[in-house]
């Protein structure tokens, strides 16, 4: 039998977290050693996961949850102003860093490649960690190069600070990649007809496809990519209505990430 994946929870009193701490703790294979967040402090974070008692306070400091619990890996659904930090206590910890915040600066990127080859500890980060939502940006891919021209909506809660939310960016990256690969080319647009305005809802970005953002109460993560052409259109969606869809995802990261090196991106390098 394989030994047990010791997992550290940053953020582990927030909505991700709490679901996190909640799917580690029913595996068989991983438990939680560490749950680290400025609010709830000292309360047993499988209660606050909806679960009986774990042992496992809420902490606040993450270098002294590190020194004590040793985890093999950091899941990290906290603030994206914390990321960098915390990747930086977790992968000088030994522990391998699994993020799910969105947001990360390309010079927040290329520091934490630089920090995971020298000490040769993977990070892996995933802007979407619900399978659904990975395949739909590899059939999008495909749909790209037969069908260039695009939109995107992408729908969230309100209490989503990024917009475009890192999914959509990721998946207009994809779409471009596969537009350039099979040589093709949307229809070119005329003067005006987008605003350039970073995280507007509705703005045409780097990959010159529009992204369209809506921040409703009801709304969990969502997302819509539009293909037309002369006479069709084809929409692909996906919808998570509950956090429990990001789980299988979370768990196939901490199963793998041990095995990966240098900085990962993308669920879909994990299928």
């Amino acid at each position: 039998m394989s030994e047990m994946i010791r997992v550290a929870v940053c953020g582990a009193s927030g909505r991700m977290g709490r679901a996190v701490v909640r799917a580690v703790s029913e595996t068989d294979d991983m438990s939680v050693v560490a749950a680290i967040d400025l609010h709830d402090q000292g309360m047993d974070a499988g209660i606050l996961a909806g679960l009986q008692s774990i042992g496992v306070p809420v902490e606040d400091d993450l270098e002294m949850a590190l020194k004590h619990s040793r985890p093999d890996a950091v899941v990290d659904f906290s603030v994206t102003e914390a990321i960098l930090l915390n990747a930086r206590a977790s992968l000088s910890s030994g522990a391998a860093a699994v993020i799910g915040a969105t947001g990360l600066r390309e010079e927040d990127l290329a520091e934490l490649s630089r920090l995971s080859k020298e000490l040769g500890v993977p990070v892996f980060i995933a802007p979407n960690f619900a399978i659904g939502a990975v395949l739909l940006m590899q059939f999008a891919a495909q749909a790209a190069r037969y069908m260039p021209d695009a939109e995107i909506i992408e729908m969230h809660h309100p209490g989503k600070r990024d917009a475009p939310s890192g999914t959509a960016l990721r998946t207009a990256e994809i779409i471009a990649a596969a537009r350039e690969s099979a040589g093709v080319h949307p229809v070119t647009a005329p003067p005006g007809a987008f605003e350039i305005l970073a995280g507007a809802r509705g703005g045409r970005g780097d990959h010159e496809i529009p992204c369209h953002s809506v921040r409703l109460p009801g709304l969990v993560a969502h997302q819509e990519v539009i293909f037309g052409a002369e006479g069709q259109t084809l929409t692909l969606r996906h919808d998570s209505i509950d956090r429990t869809s990001f789980m299988p995802g979370v768990l196939l990261a901490l199963r793998k990430v041990k095995g990966l090196s240098g900085l990962t991106i993308g669920l879909e390098n994990l299928l």
